[in-house]
């Protein structure tokens, strides 16, 4: 596939429905037609530009931007809201851009990077800097349509340099995947600069001629510090009455808990819901559904082009599903190992060995029915003093299926049991989580059941360090800020402070 395919397919709706909706904001809605005028405009005007950079909130213009850096060929580099001004520097710098599209002129002033406000663009400034001799020599990989830089919460980030049909396959994969289900109109729900909503969100449904919807963040319930408001979300659907989203698990099991607090459902209009960037237990999903949400796990990786495998409905199972036709899978050692064309290489580090096979660091393995089961990271195994593996997001993801149980990190290596640190609802008793911990405990076989627990002082939040911006647990920042609290825990024998005494029996 190639991105000729996109436009094509835009082509196609515009000869044939010139006035149908594509992209729809809060403002305004754009049609076929107009829509791919504006992108072959803004395409010209980009032309002299090395590499752009978009800041700036969810709408049709994030989207226009990047379709017409597209259709230029001019490398795209999403600027996540979420990244501090150190980070966002470093990306500037080390991508090469010369030019910001963004409504948030105000930060790239602040970053003293050279950058001056030169026009603007349906409701975007747009901003130039001179390159110095050093920046202006930058080389990214030959083909590069898009560098999508990991997020983290110390550090620089990292870029990972992708291809256009790269990016296509995928989109087209994905589209393939679920071409008979009723999606006329899809939701972005998650950022745009994360690439997962970027190409199953916006490019997938653009080959299907679906609509899509593009509210802003905080209309959706995105709140920055003080987290994500999932009436908000239950609000917008419910206006909206769209066929599909995309969510990561935390918003998945937000929007549930709140419909299961309100007595409301999802809207009857959604027939897929893709629930992907950390694993999801099965009782959660099966909770999500019978209160009106067709959730279905997937798996990907940024430099796989996002999608790799994905479960559907009358194809589902508890693991992350069929790979995808435009990837190849297999196991190495049990490391799950991906061939795709859309990765080509990290920006100041090697390359992608020719478009060859990328380990992905995750542990798994296809079963007979040809779908991927994932137990953990490579570098994240417990190996417990009885010689026990244990990968911790299998035992998170049980925790997790708990409702009080909001977030959650476990640990154990070199220990004699597991230990995890929870986040709960303000007001939660030590005997309401004992009882969860029980709950999940008796899920779990007993080498893997939790033996001790504390609370954290604050939840996970990419503010105080602790998570990653799309909501990940920070697992090393975690257990260092708790090592004591933890460290404790094994102070005591297990039969004295266990949530249930049959556990202790069990390990001990």
């Amino acid at each position: 596939m190639s991105a000729s395919l996109l436009f094509k397919a835009l082509e196609s709706r515009a000869a044939a429905r010139p006035d149908s909706p594509v992209l729809v904001g809060d403002r305004q809605t754009w049609r076929a037609d107009a829509l791919l005028a504006a992108i072959d405009e803004l395409a010209t005007r980009l032309t002299p530009s090395r590499a752009i950079a978009v800041l700036a909130d969810n709408g049709p213009a994030w989207v226009m931007a990047d379709l017409a850096a597209l259709r230029a060929r001019i490398p795209h580099i999403p600027l996540p809201g979420f990244f501090s001004p150190e980070q966002l520097a470093h990306v500037l710098d080390q991508a090469g851009v010369d030019t910001v599209l963004t409504d948030q002129p105000e930060r790239i002033g602040a970053l003293d990077a050279g950058f001056s406000i030169t026009g603007q663009w349906n409701g975007l400034i747009w901003m130039r800097r001179p390159l110095s001799t050093e920046e202006a020599t930058t080389q990214l990989p030959a083909g590069t349509a898009k560098v999508s830089f990991t997020s983290g919460s110390t550090g620089n980030p990292k870029g990972a340099c992708l291809s256009a049909n790269g990016l296509i396959d995928t989109a087209a994969a994905v589209a393939a995947r679920l071409a008979d289900l009723p999606i006329e109109r899809h939701l972005v729900t998650l950022p745009l600069a994360l690439l997962l909503e970027n190409s199953a969100g916006i490019y997938a449904p653009l080959l299907r001629g679906a609509e899509i919807h593009l509210p802003g963040l905080q209309t959706l319930g995105w709140k920055g510090m003080a987290g994500f408001d999932p009436a908000a979300l239950q609000k917008i659907a419910g206006t909206i009455r769209p066929s599909s989203m995309i969510l990561v698990p935390e918003l998945l099991k937000a929007w549930t808990l709140y419909l299961a607090a309100s007595g409301q459902k999802a809207p009857t209009s959604l027939s897929f819901v893709a629930v992907g960037g950390a694993r999801v237990d099965a009782e959660a999903l099966a909770m999500a559904r019978a209160l009106g949400l067709p959730a279905y796990q997937g798996y990907g990786l940024t430099e796989c082009g996002s999608v790799v495998s994905l479960n559907r409905p009358g194809d589902d199972s508890n693991d992350v599903g069929r790979p995808l036709g435009h990837v190849t899978v297999r196991g190495v050692e049990g490391e799950i190992v991906i061939r795709s064309r859309a990765f080509l290489g990290y920006i100041g580090g090697d390359g992608a060995a020719d478009a060859d096979e990328f380990s992905t660091g995750d542990l798994g393995h296809l079963d007979a029915n040809g779908h991927l089961h994932l137990s953990g990271r490579r570098k994240n195994l417990l190996i417990t003093s009885y010689g026990r593996n244990i990968a911790p997001e299998w035992i998170e993801a049980t925790l997790l299926a708990q409702p009080i149980i909001l977030q959650a990190v476990v640990t154990g290596d070199a220990r004699p049991w597991l230990s995890a640190v929870l986040v709960t609802p303000p007001g939660t008793t030590a005997a309401a989580i004992a009882a969860a911990i029980a709950r999940a405990n008796d899920a779990l076989p007993d080498y893997a059941r939790i033996g001790h627990w504390i609370t954290a002082d604050a939840p996970f939040a990419l503010q105080n360090g602790l998570a990653t911006g799309n909501g990940r647990p920070q697992r090393s920042a975690i257990l260092s800020r708790y090592a004591e609290a933890l460290a404790a825990g094994y102070a005591t024998p297990l039969s004295e402070q266990c949530p249930t005494k049959e556990t202790a029996d069990v390990l001990l």
